[in-house]
């Protein structure tokens, strides 16, 4: 194995893997570094993506992928619900190890080199990790296999990666792995509750009947007593198979995705939607937008090509997480009287408009449905209550 790439993928995130498949496709040398044990794991994700997201980053999930289909989710204030029918989205539940496993296969069958319990090794924020030869074109990357030499290195490491510099934009979140009874096939099941889950909620995605995710995250949350008061709140018939305890990053795209011949992707470049936190679509059009460049780069040996990555992911995604991020922070801000009020102001009407137009990759299409003109006056009408209480107190 050699100890030279054009390019180096720091950790087997979708995004990176999408990055190394797109490199490899056009005759990169690629390696990907991945410090666990195993593509794939933990998975902290969700696991929630529409049919035509995968389509769009060029991946056919198999069989031992996709877990069930969701006919439609259940959304709960503390008194308050409604019911979204998904149908029409095609929104399924994927087991993401099978998914990472699967493209992973992608990549290698182009020609990247993938390998696990190989962690690249950070100084410090202060210090170059990466030192130059004497061309000052060559990275020299440290890690526990060794030193490895590239022109480009991918940060693909996750939250992990962004935490350390920005810290506010994180929450707490626990997810387990759960048989339980109160768990149904098809149905995703959402708890707003702003004084248990502040500035975000407890989910269930189901796997099929009696099988499926369970999770919460909030800010300043004990995420374990949390997410344990929530299932016991279900009933008590449930055995917990696996647990995950991850931050998960709320806050929108980091400023600038490319430093020096270092290209940020996925969950490290903020990513993932301010309103749920998911991004297998955009972290993964991340991965995919990055190899593009970096294959734009080297061809016409040109480092600011690298730039057109970021134009094109903004270009995609600005619009849509600049509103999730408003959402987010109204959501933040009001009580759970607001909540309630909100709940019931949605109509039958924009619940079935959203049946038929609604859109899973871009969610801010789906929050307007659902708070039409009507829906909107009264959202600023509850929102003013809101700011009267909080002056109050």
């Amino acid at each position: 194995m050699s100890n030279y790439y054009d390019v180096i993928v720091a950790g087997g995130s979708i995004s990176g893997l999408l990055a190394a498949r797109e490199l490899a496709s056009a005759n990169n040398s690629v390696a990907v570094l991945e410090e666990d044990a195993e593509i794939g794991t933990p998975q902290h994700c969700g696991g929630l993506v529409s049919v035509e997201g995968l389509k769009r980053l060029r991946v056919v999930p198999g069989r031992s992928v996709i877990e069930c289909k969701i006919r439609e989710a259940r959304v709960h204030s503390p008194s308050s619900s409604f019911v979204i029918d998904s149908n029409n989205q095609n929104v399924i539940s994927v087991d993401r190890r099978f998914l990472d496993k699967q493209i992973a296969l992608q990549a290698q069958r182009l020609g990247a080199e993938i390998r696990t319990r190989c962690s690249v090794r950070w100084a410090s924020e202060e210090k170059q990790v990466f030192e130059s030869n004497n061309t000052g074109s060559i990275k020299t990357v440290r890690t526990s296999d060794g030193e490895f030499r590239c022109k480009y290195l991918i940060d693909a490491r996750g939250v992990a990666s962004v935490v350390q510099k920005r810290r506010g934009g994180v929450l707490q979140s626990a997810q387990y792995e759960v048989y339980a009874s109160w768990i149904r096939a098809e149905i995703v099941e959402i708890d707003f509750d702003i004084d248990k889950y502040p500035g975000f909620f407890a989910w269930i995605i189901p796997v099929d009947d009696g099988v499926g995710r369970v999770g919460v995250a909030g800010r300043g949350i004990n995420p374990a007593d949390a997410i344990n008061s929530f299932m016991n709140s279900r009933g008590k018939g449930y055995s917990i198979v696996r647990k995950v305890y991850a931050p998960i990053w709320v806050s929108g795209p980091i400023e600038d995705f490319i430093i020096n011949n270092t290209i940020i992707v996925g969950d490290a470049a903020g990513q993932t939607k301010p309103t749920t936190a998911g991004g297998i679509y955009s972290c993964g059009m991340g991965g995919i937008l990055a190899g593009r460049a970096i294959t734009n780069a080297i061809q016409r040996n040109e480092v600011q090509a690298l730039f057109e990555y970021q134009k094109s992911w903004l270009g995609m995604f600005k619009a849509e997480f600049d509103k999730m991020l408003l959402a987010r922070r109204i959501l933040e801000r009001i009580d759970n009287r607001t909540l309630d009020q909100i709940f019931d102001s949605v109509s039958d009407s924009s619940l079935r408009d959203l049946t038929i137009e609604g859109n899973f990759d871009f969610h801010s299409s789906s929050l307007t449905k659902v708070l039409g003109t009507k829906q909107g006056l009264m959202l600023m009408k509850a929102m003013l209550g809101n700011e009267i209480r909080r002056l109050w107190s």
